[in-house]
């Protein structure tokens, strides 16, 4: 290739792409952006200003003895085997990221030894004492909304049906099956 038709095709890409980057400095200059007041996006809140996260804001849509009268034990089963990947279900299991979950039902919060609870779960462990069906929905249900500060990073299930599911299958999950709530 002689040397002029190669001088003339490098002219035409270099004076292309200085073209391109004319325009865009000139509609920068046109349509100048400004930096907004306050940064991001308003977000609506999880839970209403008064509310500091108690149970009360997880309280399921239908009463804990009719959820848990419909509750069907094979799904919660199947509920359940996301939570494997944080949580051991067998007796005398490890604890994983998350304490083993055999024997839940009517056992005091925060209980497994060796495990590193997070405050604010050792601090519902002061003052609900023992992880009761009606505690367990709350925290199942939004766990960062019964004890905020908690360390699981689960959303919650929002299903009251799926809840009931999963309750009835922690329960069988015990030599001692606690009695099903009224």
């Amino acid at each position: 290739m002689e040397s002029l038709e190669f001088n003339k095709i490098a002219f035409a890409v270099l004076s292309t792409c200085l073209f391109v980057m004319g325009i865009g400095i000139f509609s920068d200059t046109i349509f100048a952006s400004h930096a907004p007041a306050k940064p991001g996006y308003a977000l609506p809140d999880a839970a209403p200003a008064g509310d500091k996260g108690g149970a009360a804001a997880a309280a399921p849509a239908m009463p804990l003895g009719e959820m848990m009268a419909k509750a069907d034990i094979k799904r919660g089963e199947t509920t359940m085997s996301q939570c494997k990947a944080c949580h051991t279900l067998e007796k005398g299991g490890k604890a994983g990221i998350g304490p083993n979950l055999y024997g839940i039902v009517d056992r005091p919060i925060a209980s497994i030894e060796g495990f590193a609870y997070s405050p604010a779960l050792q601090a519902k462990s002061k003052t609900d004492g023992n992880w009761s069906f009606e505690h367990l929905v709350a925290f199942v249900g939004n766990p960062r909304g019964y004890a905020n500060g908690t360390k699981m990073a689960f959303a919650g299930l929002k299903d009251p049906l799926q809840l009931a599911n999963v309750l009835a299958y922690l329960r069988t999950l015990s030599d001692n099956p606690a009695p099903m709530p009224k």
